[in-house]
């Protein structure tokens, strides 16, 4: 059984998405950000930066989110989440999801939590707005990818999506939704149908209502 340190709709989403896909045995142990269980000796000795997600396989802690879905895809392969070795889209699997976590997930944890990023709490406003545009730019970008397609890489449905939907949930507290792009929003439309997506979204009581309107 993999056990999943998690917070709703935190960085943890999208390896919750995987398990749950999966249909694999796992235990979600919640972690208590408001009580800062996260910096605690306990789980520092496992995650030792301190942050959502870890990930216990046989006793060995896995960190990093896209980690954890790579790892989680390459050790499950029959599920189709990653293509296989020789497929021409594998390589475009580790483009986008490296896309996704190194851009649009950079520019959005620098946007909502600006306050880190500064040791002049004037200079805030500033940094928010910039990211917004950088943020802007990232999802016409995703969006351009989407067109003519069901998912990111084409008509295969694979960990890249699960890890874009996380992620799109977050970009709708920026100056820009993520519906403002057509292919986009029609993307995440569709997502919302996904039984995996409702499922772990009820589980981690995530309102989808957002992705639809």
């Amino acid at each position: 059984m993999y056990k999943l340190y998690y917070y709703p709709n935190n960085a943890s989403l999208a390896p919750h998405f995987l398990l749950h896909h999966m249909n694999l045995e796992y235990e979600l142990l919640f972690v208590d950000k408001k009580a800062k269980f996260q910096k605690s000796a306990e789980y520092l000795k496992l995650n030792p930066a301190g942050v959502i997600p870890t990930l216990i396989e046989n006793g060995q802690p896995l960190t990093e989110s896209p980690a954890i879905c790579i790892h989680l895809c390459e050790f499950h392969p029959e599920q189709g989440l990653i293509p296989l070795l020789g497929d021409p889209l594998r390589p475009l699997f580790f483009q986008w999801l490296a896309y996704l976590s190194n851009t649009l997930q950079a520019d959005l944890m620098f946007s909502n939590y600006a306050h880190t990023h500064t040791n002049d709490e004037r200079t805030i406003p500033n940094i928010v707005a910039a990211q917004s545009d950088r943020i802007a730019d990232a999802l016409s970008i995703i969006n351009d990818q989407l067109e003519g397609k069901q998912y990111l890489l084409g008509d295969q449905l694979t960990a890249c999506d699960y890890f874009l939907f996380m992620l799109a949930g977050w970009s709708f507290h920026g100056a820009t939704s993520p519906l403002t792009f057509k292919h986009l929003a029609a993307y995440l439309k569709r997502m919302t149908a996904n039984s995996t997506v409702q499922a772990v979204c009820e589980i981690e009581s995530i309102d989808l209502s957002p992705f639809q309107s």
